[in-house]
This record gives structure tokens, sequence and C-alpha cells, in this order.
């Protein structure tokens, strides 16, 4: 069969949540799938890493999908002549866009729809462009993946989606996360945080991840107890905006707060293991691959409860109210006194991060693509 598969977020050395999970799948589905031939389809010059195997065949289709009326002419002008030209049998797409305008059989990877929840994260623009067409996604989908039971239940109740035409395959986690030595650890402080015990958060610094409120959070820890703890953001700033400033204008102890900017794997791992307690709090989540990341790495997690965030942490986090600064400061005073529920939650965090892993999110997309070939 001919799969086209939309691949514009493997972007190199710019990955960014969906296209790490585009890369985790799709490196694996190519390779267990070598009956099926896998066109796929950039949207600028794409990296000679991105194709895996010899039934992988790159297009370039113009121009780079940079705004929402980019989007629109992307995947309902360009998409439809492309797949026609290649005849192929079904299209996927890991970033849960899809072409109205096709007939081809279509399966869309919805993450999550926290532009239904939170607009006004977004701008104008491309918020209205969500929530019209996202919708209209979902009921033209032959099959929807998405990637937690909470997003399941969330997409059916805001789209009017039967359950049965969904599947949940929770992520995976990268198999290189791993615990490191202490004198390892003590390298790594000394580089990233003036030798000091540091809390840690990873992601996109977006409005729902909600680093206003951790900044807040941290300051009034550093005042309650007078630690010489540290606060390291890692990520991209792309989307610092005046609030953000503002929050961290105020802070008393905003030397005590690190911007490393974006990481790779590798520097993540090592800022993963060496840190006092990770700290994720969002307001909204379908999944959060950085909570599994860090329990992987023998880091204590702090994060929220709410969304799909106490389904992937399970037992092994402490959860708080992510919209309550006393609540998220609590948890770190907490685990500042008490070394020994550290300890526990670095070894629950270990044994939890076992249930994830790529292979078996690879094998369950997979089995979603059978189960509409299997209809053409």
């Amino acid at each position: 069969m001919r799969i086209a598969v939309n691949t514009r977020l493997l972007l190199k050395d710019k990955l960014e949540g969906i296209g790490w999970y585009t890369l985790e799948t799709l490196s694996r589905i190519v390779k267990s799938h070598p009956e099926h031939e896998f066109y796929f389809l950039f949207d600028r010059p794409y990296a000679e890493e991105f194709i895996f195997e010899e039934n992988v065949h790159p297009i370039v289709i113009n121009p780079p999908t940079r705004h929402p009326i980019l989007w629109y002419y992307w995947f309902e002008i360009r998409i439809p002549k492309v797949l026609k030209r290649l005849k192929a049998d079904l299209f996927l797409s890991p970033d849960g866009f899809l072409s109205l305008t096709s007939k081809i059989p279509s399966i869309a990877v919805i993450h999550d729809i926290n532009f239904k929840h939170h607009p006004k994260d977004l701008k104008y623009v491309h918020r209205v462009f969500y929530n019209y067409f996202f919708k209209k996604y979902a009921r033209r989908a032959d099959r929807i993946v998405t990637v937690s039971n909470f997003s399941k239940a969330d997409i059916c109740e805001n789209y009017q989606i039967e359950e049965s035409k969904i599947d949940v395959s929770l992520n995976g986690v990268n198999a290189n996360f791993h615990p490191i030595g202490l004198v390892e650890q003590i390298a790594v402080r000394k580089k990233y945080s003036e030798g000091k015990d540091y809390f840690l958060f990873v992601g996109a610094l977006h409005p729902r991840k909600n680093i206003s409120r951790l900044l807040q959070a941290f300051d009034d820890f550093k005042s309650t107890t007078n630690s010489s703890n540290k606060l390291l953001i890692v990520g991209a700033k792309m989307w610092w905006n005046k609030e953000l400033q503002n929050s961290f204008e105020t802070l008393r102890h905003k030397n005590d707060v690190i911007f490393t900017g974006r990481k790779s794997p590798e520097e993540l791992n090592q800022l993963y293991a060496s840190a006092f307690a990770f700290c994720f709090v969002p307001y909204f989540e379908g999944f959060g691959i950085p909570i599994i990341e860090a329990m992987k790495c023998a880091c204590p997690v702090i994060t929220s409860n709410i969304t799909a965030m106490p389904e992937v942490a399970g037992d092994a986090a402490l959860l708080v109210n992510p919209f309550d600064i006393t609540e998220i400061t609590n948890a770190m005073i907490k685990l500042n006194m008490n070394n020994e529920l550290r300890s526990e939650l670095s070894a629950r965090g270990q044994i939890h991060s076992q249930h994830f892993n790529w292979n078996t999110t690879a094998q369950n997309l997979g089995q979603s693509i059978e189960k509409v070939l299997s209809k053409c």
C-alpha cells in the first residue's frame, strides 16, 4: 500500500512534542512494515536523517506552512493534488491536520484540543483556525488516534465522535534517558546552577505551561525556606510575553531563576538526572512527556492534578492544583523538608516509567493504520 504522511514537523534540531512523536513512531513503523511504501510530505527542505528506510520517499511541497492561510492552502489545495498523483491509499497526519477536499482515507493523530478550552492562549487567527477546522478534521477522519484516555473522552464529548472511532496510544519515552552518578550530578550542577540544587522545568514557554505561577511559587518557596535552590527553565522563549516578563520582573529572587534555552536530549538527560525535583504544572496537557522523562532519570516529580497529568503520573508524583500558587509552593517545601519522600518518589517514578515506550506506541499506531487499510 502507498501511505502518504504529513511530516512537516520533522524539523532538524527544532523538534517539539508532536515532532518527537512523529520521529519516534514513524522511524519504527516504516521499518516494521517494509510491505508498504511511505511518502513523507515536507513543507521545506528536509534532513536526510528523517528518511529512515528505503521504503520512505520524501516529497517537498511548497510553501512552508508558517501561517493559518498557508495551512489552509497547503492542506486544501496542494495536498489533495499530491495524494491524487501518488495514488495514495492512506493519508496519515501526526499533527491532526487533514485535507477536507481529499477523498483519500485518513488518520488524524489529535493529541489534545487545548485550544477549545483555553482559546486566549493562542493568537486570534490561530484559535479561529483550530476551533473551526479541528472539529471538521475529527469528523472527516476515518480513524482518530490520541495519546491519553483523557484526550479521547475530551474529543468524544466536544466533537460528538463515537468512542469506537478513536484509538488510544499512550506516548513513549526516549529509551536513552537514565539516572547518572553523583560525580556527574555535581559537575552538571556546577555547570548550570552555580553548584546548587535546583528545581527544573522543561517545555515550550507557552501560556498553558503555567510558567507565571511556577515562578511565583518558586519565589514564595525561596522566601519561606531561605533555601539556596535555583529554578532552571529549559525551553525556547518563543511564547515569551508581557505577562511572563512582568511576573519575572516582580520576583524577589529572580537572580535564582536560570533560563537555559533549548537543550539536546543528552543535555536534558543530565539536567533531569541532577535535579532536586521536576516541577511541571501546566493547566492543560493531552499527555505530558516530560513527566515520564524525569521519572526515567530518577527525578522526583511535582505535576498538575488536572487533564491528562494524573493519568500519566499515576501514584509516582506529587499532584497539585496548577491554579493555586500556595499549593505548588507547599509541594516544593514538602520535598525540601523530606528526603525520604524524594527517594520514594524517585523509586516509584523509575518503576512507573517502564510502562511507557515508543515501541508500544508505534505498534498501536501501526494497528490503527492497518484497520483503515483493511477497508481500502
